[in-house]
């Protein structure tokens, strides 16, 4: 009985360190950030910038630091009542903490050494100063963009299912429409702009045929993909059921092909961003791909850096919208697929 209490004992005491072990490293691991953030700041602060670089009114990079400092606090502290969104930012807190040192580095390089070309390399709270001066053509720009693309994708996607659908369950449309789908779809939109410019009336139509286009094909031969590879036995059991026609379409082939169809939307959607800024160089008046082009021929690069994150943050913010949806309608395949 003694042995065995000890054991329960030394059991029991070893838990309790680990758990202690634990918690220490969770501290560790969330303090990173603030420490990063911290050392990143005092670097700015007290090493001199280098006279090859503009003088800013206002220190940018501190503003953009301690907004970084008070956003992150506030997930940490909620991380405090909620076990998911603590092991989140603690598996992130090291990440976050490299992208400031990052940005120290950076800032060192540019703003404090001029190890850079200046021209070409402007300092980060130059980059930041854009945002600030530059707010209201880029929320113009942005909104601009937004629309150009919300109108490709929502006809890309929509139409591209359609195509594949209907490719997959009609013997004619296949035997007759998809050689030329097949030898045309692969053809880069960009080789079809001096098409668009002369059929369409305005840029604004021509630049959404081009992200049409670099969206529609991809989504198109992947549904059809999907649907031939679903297995025959489905539709045999679904017309047992009395299944018609349009329920085996919507309701059989189209759910148990849409792990090809997520794929084929998020290759159109890597694609439609690239075509974006390539379709508003064409002589749009507004747009992230405009500015850009507009700013680059200005030689201020600190607004083609500018210009260059949103539209990075931009594909991000859609990309993530779209692994949520994709989630949440391929529920099923949680623990099955791994993406």
């Amino acid at each position: 009985m003694n042995t065995e209490a000890g054991t329960a004992g030394v059991l029991k005491d070893t838990e309790e360190r680990n758990v202690v072990c634990m918690k220490k490293k969770e501290w560790l691991l969330l303090s990173l950030p603030v420490v990063s953030i911290l050392v990143t700041g005092a670097a700015d602060v007290l090493i001199k910038r280098s006279l090859q670089q503009m003088k800013m009114p206002h220190p940018y990079l501190l503003y953009f630091l301690g907004i970084c400092l008070a956003v992150y606090l506030a997930f940490a502290a909620a991380s405090l009542f909620s076990v998911e969104t603590r092991k989140k930012v603690v598996y992130m807190a090291p990440f976050y903490a490299m992208l400031a040192q990052l940005l120290d580095g950076l800032n060192l390089a540019t703003a404090k050494f001029a190890l850079l070309p200046v021209i070409y390399f402007p300092a980060p709270d130059r980059v930041l100063q854009v945002f600030v001066k530059d707010f209201n053509l880029l929320l113009s720009c942005i909104a601009y963009s937004y629309s150009l693309l919300a109108i490709s994708w929502i006809l890309g996607v929509s139409i591209g299912i359609a195509t594949g659908a209907w490719l997959g369950f009609s013997k004619r449309a296949d035997y007759w429409l998809w050689p030329f789908i097949k030898a045309l779809g692969p053809i880069p939109p960009v080789a079809w702009i001096p098409l668009a410019l002369v059929i369409f009336p305005t840029m604004y139509s021509g630049s959404v045929f081009l992200i049409f286009l670099s969206i529609w094909f991809p989504t198109a031969s992947l549904t059809l993909s999907g649907i031939r590879n679903v297995n025959k036995s489905y539709f045999e059991v679904a017309e047992t059921l009395g299944a018609s026609h349009w329920d085996q379409v919507f309701r059989v082939a189209v759910p148990a092909a849409m792990p090809d169809i997520f794929m084929g939307v998020f290759t159109g959607t890597c694609m439609s961003f690239v075509v974006l800024v390539t379709a508003e160089m064409m002589g749009a008046k507004y747009g992230l791909g405009w500015y850009v082009n507009w700013q680059k021929e200005m030689m201020a690069y600190a607004n083609v850096y500018a210009g260059l994150i949103l539209i990075a943050g931009s594909f991000c913010l859609f990309m993530e919208l779209m692994f949520k949806l994709r989630n949440r309608v391929l529920a099923w395949q949680k623990g099955v697929i791994k993406w």
